[in-house]
């Protein structure tokens, strides 16, 4: 199993706040829901198409306003998990990390493993990027 974790990113709302939109796939729906083939979820699980293969994720654990736990599920065609770590820094500061560990073949690793790592860093900026582009202490909307 390899690890991949991103930097810590600073997003400038309360932890409750960041995890209240995180721990529930239904609120990314506005957001994916027309740039992924075949979005579905619900509460704690989605679904989605990416070049012909059906992904499907579950929420296996959650800390309220700390951690989300995410794992691949029903056939997804890789064993992997990956988890957002939220720590309340102050108020409006909440510093976030995302950590994969996936199970690849020891060619692919060799093949993808910077980009994912790569990808990692991205997705957690990108987050970070979207709550951020809420002023601090404005209601955040899911």
């Amino acid at each position: 199993m390899e690890r991949y974790e991103s930097k810590h990113v600073q997003i400038l709302h309360p932890a409750r706040a960041v995890y209240g939109v995180l721990a529930d796939f239904n609120h990314l729906t506005p957001v994916v829901g027309d740039k992924v083939e075949g979005w579905c979820a619900t509460e704690d699980t989605c679904s989605f198409k990416v070049q012909g293969f059906t992904v499907n994720l579950q929420m296996i654990e959650k800390v309220e306003h700390k951690l989300i736990k995410v794992t691949g599920a029903d056939g997804s065609p890789m064993d992997f998990t990956f988890w957002l770590q939220l720590v309340s820094a102050a108020e409006t500061d909440t510093r976030m990390r995302i950590v994969l560990d996936v199970e690849l073949p020891m060619m692919m690793k060799m093949m993808v493993g910077k980009k994912l790592a790569g990808a990692v860093d991205q997705i957690a900026e990108k987050i970070a990027e979207g709550f951020n582009s809420f002023p601090a202490g404005t209601t955040i909307p899911k």
